[in-house]
């Protein structure tokens, strides 16, 4: 294993930090950043960062999912340069947004239609409306640990007793209409519905729970989640803003075999561009279009984010980058696991090669629950010592693997592994 220098400049980012933290709350414009690495990227290429002081890393992070083709991927950037030179938003239709819907449509194979919107919580907000409109039901069951963006009716924490708020200024009774259940428990849902299915308008669930753990549903949990909600005149929502064209062309529904009646997309779908959508049957996504429910936005369905659905779905079609994924990730994941148990050191590693979870713990994690009980300080200093040896992870455990992902980044990265693991060891010696 090549020796690697863990010495990292870090002049002009301590520089950009300082200003930052004058101008912009907490130096970030987003919350997940809070106590991160105090780090300012100048550019982005395939699998790797460079940073204002001219440091190189392999990402683990891509953003937080969606560089799913890695950095500025060329194809794509081209095809929205192309597209936007002839204008950007109209405030009325063109031609990409068909021929993305048409393709989301296609790869989706369940789903009829498709509505598009900007981000992740406005499309599950908008979902959740859909479904309170079609049963005239107020409730809805979600699970613990799964995550369907920051609205006051969505955001959580869990308590003894439930969900309860996780931000000051939210309000709480919001969460009222909420079931909190354990996931991959179907006697739970079952036992939930039983006593209040006639209020329940909603099942919301990632159908892989990748955001916390990596963790896939049992054998049978996705079919009887189906069947119940069917039973009680529930609608299932899959939160496929993280799996969608990550796990599978046609996202986790098409993985599982489990199709539900409506799914959120994002992320993974247009190669870094900010965009969301979603889709679902045309007796349900009808009540868009008659206007009955109300879903707006001046920059849904813009061209530039057409442009790069529909070249980042033309990429991925014909199934070759995930092929590519299980073998670059698989070899990635298997390398995790032999340095960690050369160094004696338990590094539990769960899920797929394209997003997979690390934490520290003897036992296997299979639940939420379990990983509350895992290491998670020991596991925030093992991806410190991992930034400061060149690998750019989420502190909380979740590793994606994009397309741009080959040998020479798995062979780089556990170089560099291996070096913060040693890191680590020499900081925190075990007897």
């Amino acid at each position: 294993m090549a020796e690697v220098d863990v010495r990292r400049t870090s002049l002009e980012s301590e520089r950009m930090t300082a200003i930052a933290e004058r101008f912009v709350p907490g130096g970030v414009n987003s919350n997940i950043r809070l106590g991160g690495p105090s780090v300012f990227f100048a550019r982005g290429e395939g699998a790797w960062l460079w940073d204002v002081d001219g440091n190189d890393y392999v990402d683990y992070l891509l953003g937080q999912g969606p560089a799913f083709l890695g950095h500025a991927p060329a194809d794509v950037l081209d095809a929205v340069d192309a597209a936007c030179r002839s204008g950007m938003v109209y405030a009325a239709q063109h031609p990409l947004e068909i021929e993305a819907a048409e393709l989301m449509c296609r790869a989706i194979g369940w789903a009829e239609m498709v509505r598009f919107g900007s981000s992740g919580t406005e499309v599950v907000q908008a979902a959740l409306r859909l479904a309170r409109a079609a049963t005239d039901r107020r409730e809805f069951v979600r699970f613990e640990g799964h995550y369907h963006g920051w609205l006051d009716n969505v955001l959580i924490d869990v308590g003894d007793d439930g969900p309860i708020a996780a931000s000051e200024g939210q309000i709480a009774d919001y969460l009222k209409d909420c079931h909190l259940l354990p996931w991959n428990d179907l006697d739970a849902l079952a036992d939930v519905l039983k006593r209040h299915g006639p209020n329940v308008a909603a099942v919301i669930m990632e159908p892989m729970m990748v955001n916390v753990g990596a963790i896939e549903p049992v054998s049978g949990y996705l079919e009887g989640v189906r069947r119940l909600c069917d039973e009680y005149g529930v609608v299932l929502i899959f939160d496929e803003i993280i799996t969608g064209f990550r796990v599978a062309f046609g996202g986790a529904a098409a993985r599982y075999g489990v199709a539900p009646d409506l799914a959120t997309y994002g992320k993974a779908m247009a190669g870094s561009w900010p965009v969301a959508a979603l889709a679902g049957s045309a007796e349900l996504m009808g009540r868009f279009g008659t206007g009955a429910v109300n879903h707006s936005g001046t920059f849904n369905a813009n061209v530039m984010a057409m442009a790069a659905i529909v070249a980042t779905l033309r990429r991925l079609e014909d199934g070759t980058a995930y092929r590519k994924l299980d073998r670059v990730g698989g070899a990635l994941m298997k390398g995790l696991r032999e340095l960690a148990d050369g160094a004696s050191i338990p590094l539990h590693i769960q899920g797929l090669p394209m997003a997979f979870h690390a934490s520290f713990g003897e036992d296997d994690v299979v639940d939420y629950r379990g990983l509350q009980a895992k290491d998670a300080a020991g596991y925030r200093a093992f991806a410190r010592a991992l930034f400061d040896c060149g690998v750019w992870v989420a502190p909380r455990g979740i590793w994606y693997v994009s397309t741009a992902h080959g040998e020479r980044e798995v062979e780089v990265t556990l170089d560099r592994v291996g070096a913060a693991l040693k890191r680590l060891q020499a900081l925190n010696p075990r007897s």
